[in-house]
């Protein structure tokens, strides 16, 4: 489970539900921000999948998903890593589109699942 980087925890279990704070898409051993919306989408789902792992679950235990775009015109690519992601599996579902994020990312991904 990777280390929060400030005043909050990465994952939390409350009576069997996990809730995985915002990720952004730095690769974990390098911490560097992958360049594009394809890589940085395809990222961050890779470290929600690794957290999720860690904390006894798995992406087909997914209840709902926000996603925060710096660009909603990104959105269809986001799209269609995400549809390869999850598969037949479809989560509720959130997209925000906001101004910025941290360090320039451009998604941001926050998951609650079943453990």
């Amino acid at each position: 489970m990777p280390e929060a980087n400030g005043h909050y925890s990465t994952c939390i279990e409350h009576n069997g539900i996990l809730y995985i704070s915002g990720q952004l898409p730095f690769e974990p051993t390098t911490r560097t921000l992958p360049v594009g919306i394809k890589m940085q989408t395809d990222q961050v789902l890779k470290n929600i999948e690794s957290i999720l792992s860690a904390a006894g679950s798995n992406k087909n235990k997914v209840i709902q998903v926000r996603l925060y775009l710096s660009d909603i015109n990104n959105w269809d690519t986001v799209n269609q890593i995400y549809s390869l992601f999850f598969g037949d599996h479809k989560p509720v579902r959130c997209v925000v589109p906001v101004t910025t994020l941290h360090f320039g990312a451009l998604i941001e991904v926050e998951v609650t699942a079943a453990q």
